[in-house]
């Protein structure tokens, strides 16, 4: 099997890397973080580079590309913790082309591709606890029109977005809605989450709505396989530059005379951290390429991918403050951020455990030891 990557994907993540080094130091990351975690100039700047418009098709202004460079773009989103949310973008961009009709994708595509338009999914609820058939919003008809009743929890960049999918139940069956932030009866609180990105509660109160697709429940399970794969993508980035300023950090800092990089005991924790950075490499890779699957050899993949992704990015983080010291607590050192990161991307899209129930209960009575 060939594992390279093809020169058009190497000239993506190159591009997309030097934006992160010289358009997203971390002095600016912090400072987006200071005037409220979300910056569109920056979100814009993405656009420009092609970003929002990777997984729309050429005919509607975008890229036309694939998972592979959804996953090349994200890890490298990663090394710069970067915040505004092309993830989300890359779940509305790919469920509205391969679920919408013709004139949701007309009026919709071109926009977003072009950064004009951010829409976001906002399908978390307070008692669904990962379970996306869980869903206490109600959509209702009349006329042909559609209004929504609902109260969506920790929306990426909810109070700054242009439009939100929405998944609500409808004649007592899941189906999926696109809505306006500016539509009648709808309102946001917006607030910075752990790694200083923003995201809100939405309430919609009999809220138009357009209608995407009354097959709710395998579109929002696409859309959230989507969004495995851009969570375990972006914190391979993120692992791989913690790593790295820890093994830097390491290779400055003396004690007892001698910089601590020549402990022994050191260095084996380091290389354990190199060693889940892999493993999660590995998953990561396995989760691109298995996106454009059947939906349940899909679902499948991305749990097991998502739980590796999570045990990985708890090791590698807690190593590289531990490794570091006291410093690598203090909120003006990067590593500190890094860590924050890395936690608050466990619990995106289900957290470990969550995964790890999925992966156990999809198990055959053989476990596939003899399968």
């Amino acid at each position: 099997m060939d594992f390279d990557f093809t020169d058009d994907q190497e000239q993506l993540r190159d591009a997309t890397r030097k934006w992160v080094e010289k358009g997203y130091a971390f002095e600016r990351r912090r400072s987006i973080t200071k005037a409220g975690g979300f910056a569109r100039e920056a979100y814009g700047e993405l656009a420009e580079l092609g970003l929002a418009g990777l997984y729309i098709s050429e005919d509607d202004g975008g890229m036309g590309m694939g998972p592979i460079e959804g996953m090349v773009v994200m890890e490298e989103l990663g090394r710069g913790m970067v915040m505004e949310p092309l993830a989300q973008t890359l779940v509305t961009s790919g469920v509205l082309s391969g679920y919408a009709p013709a004139d949701v994708k007309a009026a919709w595509l071109p926009k977003i591709a072009s950064g004009e338009s951010l829409v976001v999914l906002a399908y978390q609820e307070r008692a669904a606890r990962y379970n996306i058939a869980v869903c206490k919003a109600k959509a209702a008809a009349a006329e042909g029109k559609w209004t929504l009743d609902a109260t969506k929890s920790i929306v990426a960049a909810g109070d700054q977005a242009d439009a939100f999918l929405v998944p609500a139940m409808a004649d007592g069956k899941l189906a999926l809605f696109l809505v306006e932030r500016s539509a009648a009866g709808v309102s946001t609180q917006g607030y910075l989450t752990q790694d200083g990105s923003r995201a809100a509660e939405v309430v919609f109160k009999d809220a138009p709505a357009t209608l995407v697709t009354l097959d709710g429940l395998t579109a929002l399970t696409h859309a959230v396989d989507i969004g495995i794969a851009a969570t375990c993508a972006e914190a391979v980035g993120v692992m791989d530059k913690a790593l790295a300023i820890t093994v830097e950090y390491m290779n400055t800092r003396k004690q007892f005379g001698v910089v601590i990089s020549s402990f022994q005991a050191l260095r084996h924790r380091v290389a354990d951290m190199k060693m889940q950075l892999e493993l999660a490499r590995s998953m990561s890779y396995y989760a691109s390429l298995k996106l454009n699957a059947p939906a349940e050899e899909r679902t499948r993949a991305m749990a097991r991918a998502k739980y590796q992704l999570g045990t990985s990015m708890r090791f590698v983080g807690q190593q590289a403050v531990q490794l570091h010291g006291g410093i690598g607590v203090t909120d003006e050192y990067i590593v500190s951020h890094y860590f924050k990161k890395l936690t608050q991307l466990e619990m995106t899209f289900g957290d470990s455990l969550h995964h790890l129930g999925t992966v156990s209960s999809q198990m055959q009575d053989t476990a596939g030891v003899f399968a």
